[in-house]
């Protein structure tokens, strides 16, 4: 192996993976400690339906990045603990409305706290300056390799 295959740009996509799965992990263990058998995709969906229960299916599967059959799967296992329910939509009987119970509210405003920790321990060390760098970096790099919305003007 050539000694410029260990340079940061060479391995930046495995560093981007390792920060997510070490994230991940960690608030799978927060979860855990506080109580609360959920996976991190099942921790996702219920952050989404708490601030935002306008999301079908397919949109909650892209959002917690599983294909819509997971995401259906996962759904069934959280309306089983009662802490999400499948409402028809009156005006689309296709469509439904996913909102959180008031045990997935509940749930949700324990579990909140677990990704504050993580996020707090994921910065130690940052000053407040560094810490907007890092999302400003993160953030140029994710719209450098986001494709343009095509505009069908």
């Amino acid at each position: 192996m050539s000694p410029s295959s260990h340079t940061p740009e060479t391995n930046m996509g495995m560093l981007f993976r390792q920060v997510r799965d070490a994230m991940w992990a960690d608030m799978a263990r927060e979860m855990a400690a506080a109580g609360h058998d959920l996976t991190y995709s099942q921790f996702v969906t219920i952050k989404r339906l708490a601030t935002d229960s306008s999301d079908g299916v397919t949109d909650l599967a892209r959002w917690a990045q599983v294909n819509p059959g997971a995401m259906t799967r996962l759904l069934d296992k959280l309306e089983t603990r009662g802490l999400l329910r499948r409402i028809a939509d009156p005006s689309d009987r296709r469509a439904l409305h996913i909102v959180l119970t008031d045990a997935g509210q509940a749930i949700w405003s324990d579990i909140q706290h677990c990704g504050e920790r993580v996020r707090a321990r994921a910065m130690q060390g940052l000053s407040d300056g560094e810490r907007e760098q890092l999302f400003r970096l993160l953030n140029q790099v994710l719209q450098n390799l986001t494709p343009p919305i095509a505009n069908d003007d």
